[in-house]
């Protein structure tokens, strides 16, 4: 079916084994152009409001335009500023890198700590991983994003604050988990070397610059971005500054240039040729007329292990959503769960619902054609899993095949392979810095599709706000503090507790 395998950005796409026929493709581009998808998506490129709610753009496309590039917000270049800060990341990370960057005591930096939480630990954490062999000597990356205390004990263990840098990801700069983290953290390094040594062991990325600025941190070393820069979509902005010296500058600039790569194919490539819009209109599709409620991301990499996690934010929220762009209720199923996790770990874990389960559930399969590593014979057998469980989601095993092959009748029932799983396949060519960002855009546009359709805000996440806003009232009440009053349940948590701590 080679209508039905697109190639773009680097990356090769298989979606035969699907439950479309050409005419399905073809009902599904008609719906992309009713719902306005080509322009959405130019308005989207172009600046203009597309974030309804909160009446500002989503310019992340503009974090990777190439140098010389122009782009005009309210009636000001936009590049330039974007062009600048990545200049600034980028000597930073040469000096750190190269050792001429010292600490407060004159040592070079050996660990860099990421602090932050959603956006800000979930993009840069897994590119981290996935391109670990692309460091060449650089500092060690770790991260912290819970605010459990035992997630900064277990970043800070074996450390010297001497050779610690931390990077601290926020916004808003007001991230209450974050500025946990970032306090303690701060007294870490004060108890060893002394307040002064603050500005020389922190920077910071943030849309905030002045609050980071307040924290005690040297204005020079915060690293700012735009409003219209959302978190989950913020990794090739300043909050990708681990990332940058974790594999360096250069590789850096190769990551946009895939980003970039995969921007232009989705502005320019035909509906039947591009991949994000069918990837995200089969969502679509099998979410509206076979009521699937999840869909399955399977890495067949072990560097690419964290990308589900990512991916879980990029897509649930984005398209979590149970209104309308207007406000009025929608009256169909958004977003799917997304959830995932490493091939071939996955497959003795929960494929067997997959297979011969009640659920409808789409699945991406996402390879790499050449390793990362130069052991025999794993590579193969790596690949040779993913292809082969393509195809037995696709066409299963009946009970004439298992007949056939001998097996008891009484087992036959129990060993039927139904098939008419639909899956993707994703082949890349290796797992580099730009294959990553080509993977990285294709799901945002995919996900912003589905958007269009749903005709949903996708960036916009004002329900994340509500559970922090509480949160906020408990700490009160549990620290003995006055708070308003909550539900009969929450006030019996409350007083748990607070008996059980005397």
């Amino acid at each position: 079916m080679d209508r039905l395998t697109v190639e773009g950005a680097g990356l090769t796409v298989d979606f035969s084994k699907h439950m479309v026929s050409f005419e399905t493709v073809a009902l599904l581009s008609r719906l992309a152009d009713a719902a306005g998808v080509a322009a959405w998506r130019d308005a989207m490129s172009a600046g203009a409001p597309v974030n309804r709610s909160e009446g500002r753009p989503a310019l992340h496309t503009a974090l990777r335009l190439p140098a010389g590039s122009r782009l005009e917000v309210d009636g000001v270049d936009v590049i330039p500023d974007v062009r600048e800060v990545l200049a600034r990341m980028g000597r930073l990370a040469e000096q750190v890198r190269t050792g001429a960057f010292r600490g407060a005591d004159g040592r070079p930096v050996r660990t860099v700590v990421n602090l932050g939480i959603g956006g800000s630990d979930l993009g840069p954490r897994m590119a981290v991983r996935a391109l670990r062999r692309f460091g060449g000597g650089g500092p060690e990356i770790r991260f912290v994003a819970n605010v459990d205390g035992a997630d900064l004990e277990r970043a800070l263990d074996g450390l010297d604050p001497g050779e610690t840098l931390f990077v601290v990801c926020s916004k808003s700069f007001r991230t209450i988990e974050t500025l946990v983290n970032a306090r303690a953290a701060r007294t870490w390094v004060v108890d060893a070397l002394g307040t002064d040594a603050v500005a020389r062991h922190f920077v910071a990325a943030s849309a905030d610059p002045a609050a980071a600025a307040e924290f005690g941190l040297d204005p020079e070393r915060v690293f700012g971005f735009r409003e219209w820069v959302g978190g989950r979509y913020s990794l090739p902005s300043a909050i990708g500054l681990s990332l940058m010296l974790a594999i360096g500058s250069a590789h850096f600039a190769d990551f946009l240039a895939g980003l970039h790569a995969m921007d232009r194919h989705f502005a320019e490539a035909p509906f039947a040729r591009n991949i994000p819009m069918l990837h995200g209109l089969l969502g679509v599709w099998y979410g509206g007329w076979f009521g699937a409620a999840s869909t399955v991301i399977v890495p067949y990499s072990a560097d690419l292990d964290r990308f589900p996690a990512y991916l879980q934010q990029l897509t649930m929220e984005s398209n979590g959503k149970r209104v309308h762009r207007d406000g009025s209720p929608v009256n169909g199923p958004t977003g799917m769960v997304t959830w995932g996790e490493a091939g071939t770990d996955a497959q003795h874990s929960f494929f067997q619902l997959l297979h011969q389960g009640t659920h409808c559930v789409p699945a991406d399969l996402i390879g790499m054609v050449r390793p990362g590593h130069g052991l025999d014979g794993h590579h193969d057998l790596l690949l040779a899993n993913l292809i082969a469980q393509s195809r037995a989601l696709a066409f299963g095993c009946d009970e004439t095949e298992l007949r056939a092959a001998g097996v008891d009748p009484s087992g036959v029932p129990h060993r039927v392979v139904p098939g008419n799983r639909p899956n993707t396949v994703i082949l890349g060519e290796a797992l580099t810095p730009r294959t990553l960002g080509a993977l990285i855009a294709l799901y945002e546009h995919s996900v912003f599709t589905q958007a269009v359709v749903w005709g949903i805000d996708p960036f916009d996440q004002w329900g994340v706000e509500l559970g922090k806003r509480i949160a906020e009232v408990v700490e009160r009440r549990l620290a003995g503090r006055s708070g308003e009053a909550l539900d009969a349940s929450s006030e019996r948590l409350i007083e748990r507790v607070r008996s059980a701590r005397g």
